[in-house]
């Protein structure tokens, strides 16, 4: 199935600045985080999460946004680039060469001194899970990633031990050979050496004639404070060796944002429900609600009522490019007593006899409703 336009995909103009696009993404990764939808919709909206989280990569990034908007989705489609083992962009690129060869080497390749192509190696992606106190206040943290190694057995020359490499016999070591179509002289990958301008008679059993094994390394990595969901951290040549001497890809480490028992985050700012009781709502008090810092005091009003909002202003999070913190909203539930004793029972119709006494003052918002009601049943 064809991928969406990631401009559709987001719902920006493909005029959008990088703030709008920025803001397009953070609002559909909420609607769609698989943590926020679960049951029948869940496969739909990973689905939509992915989609979106796709086309902020894109065009979040300068340089592929660019290339997308030149070429589609085929500027950026991460199998046309070279890695190890590969044979560069193919079909296109490869049968001319010479042509367009300035429009690519100034995104994936060039050419090494004796005219072998390189490429530069592909990008890798790590997923990391942070809290949001660690989130807030940044950390330090070590990843295993994969990486490439000389081999030991050849010292990374990709030949037997005992054995050499020679130069390949169809390009004479220029890993591209020249081809008339009509009246155009075009420039293609040696189809013997794939461009690397060697052969290798007696591969290495260890590495099987690639010259490098894959291993694992430990990376130290900085959580920037004020990180978000989505927010990705880039680490400069630490993805795939490139071939043929290429530069090395990036690793760029996607910060995924663990769910909070208490909070939930709204770019800087933090969301939480505060239970009180009936009593408490009616009479009214000091009480204490969490923040990221500790406690704080919140003063109810008498009468608070249900869905009430408080706003503490700077006790949210102070994001990675904000000069400011953001403010924690508390959102108020009023709950209703269970298991009540006889006692109890006898009481709360005393004073509910005592409150319709005193007519709709003591309930102003059933009486409004109650108003409703007889204008909606005569109307």
């Amino acid at each position: 199935m064809a991928k969406r336009d990631y401009y559709e995909t987001l719902g920006v103009p493909k005029n959008a600045s990088d703030e709008e696009i920025k803001k397009a993404y953070r609002k559909l990764a909420m609607k769609h985080h698989p943590d926020r939808n679960q049951g029948d919709v869940a496969k739909t909206a990973e689905a939509r999460f992915k989609e979106a989280k796709e086309a902020y990569e894109m065009l979040s990034d300068a340089q592929k946004r660019a290339a997308y908007d030149q070429y589609g989705h085929a500027g950026v489609d991460p199998n046309m680039r070279g890695g190890p083992g590969a044979e560069g962009f193919g079909g296109f690129a490869e049968a001319f060469g010479d042509i367009f060869g300035d429009i690519f080497n100034g995104q994936r390749g060039g050419r090494a001194q004796g005219g072998r192509q390189v490429f530069r190696g592909g990008d890798l992606s790590y997923a990391m899970e942070v809290t949001l106190e660690e989130a807030a206040q940044g950390k330090e943290a070590q990843i295993r990633i994969p990486t490439w190694d000389d081999c030991a057995t050849c010292h990374g020359t990709g030949a037997k031990p005992g054995t050499k490499v020679i130069t390949c016999t169809t390009c004479h070591g220029a890993g591209a050979v020249q081809m008339r179509q009509g009246f155009f002289s075009v420039q293609q990958t040696c189809p013997t050496c794939r461009g690397t301008g060697k052969l290798i008679p007696e591969p290495c059993a260890t590495c099987h004639g690639q010259g490098k094994v894959k291993s694992n390394k430990t990376l130290e990595v900085r959580i920037p404070a004020g990180i978000d969901d989505g927010m990705r951290i880039r680490s400069a040549g630490n993805g795939e060796p490139g071939t043929n001497g290429g530069p090395p890809g990036d690793l760029y480490i996607e910060i995924r944002l663990k769910k909070h028992s208490i909070f939930e985050r709204d770019g800087d700012d933090l969301h939480c429900e505060v239970p009180i009781s009936f009593t408490t709502a009616a009479l009214g008090g000091e009480i204490d609600v969490p923040t990221l810092a500790g406690k704080a005091a919140i003063d109810l009003p008498e009468g608070t009522q249900a869905g009430k909002q408080f706003r503490l202003r700077g006790k949210g999070i102070k994001g990675v490019r904000s000069s400011y913190p953001g403010d924690l909203y508390c959102h108020i539930t009023v709950e209703t007593p269970v298991k009540l004793t006889e006692h109890q029972r006898k009481l709360l119709k005393e004073l509910d006899e005592s409150l319709k006494k005193g007519g709709a003052k003591h309930s102003p918002g059933e009486g409004h409703w109650t108003d409703k009601l007889k204008s909606f049943f005569t109307a």
